[in-house]
């Protein structure tokens, strides 16, 4: 679903945002002017994003790139400010602490409530850094990754539901079944606090 729009519409410059977050005991993002509160994620979302986080990181110990996963920051040129659920990047003249600006390969890691804004707002943003290579959504419940890799031109889209996970951009090929596998028996996220089905 798309983000709710806030009641009050007042507008907030990235550089408050950035203020604001680094006191903040809460994550958030920031996109055309507004803060969003971030939602938790679930035990299985978790996992998922921390698998492919390890794969990648386990493969790239050589090559001076940095695997980040969700408490650190992306800015895009178009001021948008959010927190991928994995980052790699590679420029190493790209070294704030807190918010990185030239990823090479971003993965959102989809959930009901976020799903729309992952493939719809945040890829537009994300189109706009010239160093991204790679973004990568990975379906949670399902074994389904849905891939983005600039080309000459614009973007190749693939849609993956078994076999090879390729990520050129960090030298990477990892079998779909093998990231799903390490999930083990790890409810849905469409499973409430009570451990319930959600209606």
């Amino acid at each position: 679903m798309p983000r709710p729009k806030p009641p009050v519409k007042t507008e907030v410059s990235v550089e408050e945002f950035l203020d604001f977050e680094a006191t903040s005991s809460e994550r958030h993002e920031y996109a055309h002017g507004q803060v969003f509160a971030m939602a938790g994620n679930s035990e299985r979302h978790n996992r998922l994003a921390f698998e492919l986080a390890m794969a990648i990181a386990q493969n790239s110990r050589d090559t001076g790139c940095r695997v980040l996963m969700s408490d650190v920051k992306v800015q895009t040129p178009t001021g948008a400010v959010y927190y991928p659920d994995v980052m790699v990047v590679c420029d190493t003249s790209d070294d704030h602490p807190y918010i990185k600006r030239s990823p090479s390969l971003i993965v959102e890691v989809l959930s009901d409530s976020t799903l729309d804004i992952d493939r719809g707002e945040k890829w537009l943003n994300y189109q706009t850094l010239p160093s991204l290579q790679t973004y990568v959504l990975l379906e949670q419940n399902t074994m389904r990754a849905e891939v983005f890799r600039r080309a000459e031109g614009g973007w190749f889209y693939e849609r993956i539901e078994s076999g090879p996970l390729k990520l050129p951009c960090v030298n990477l090929e990892i079998a779909l079944e093998d990231i799903y596998a390490r999930l083990g028996q790890l409810e849905p996220e469409d499973t409430t606090p009570d451990g319930s089905k959600a209606r």
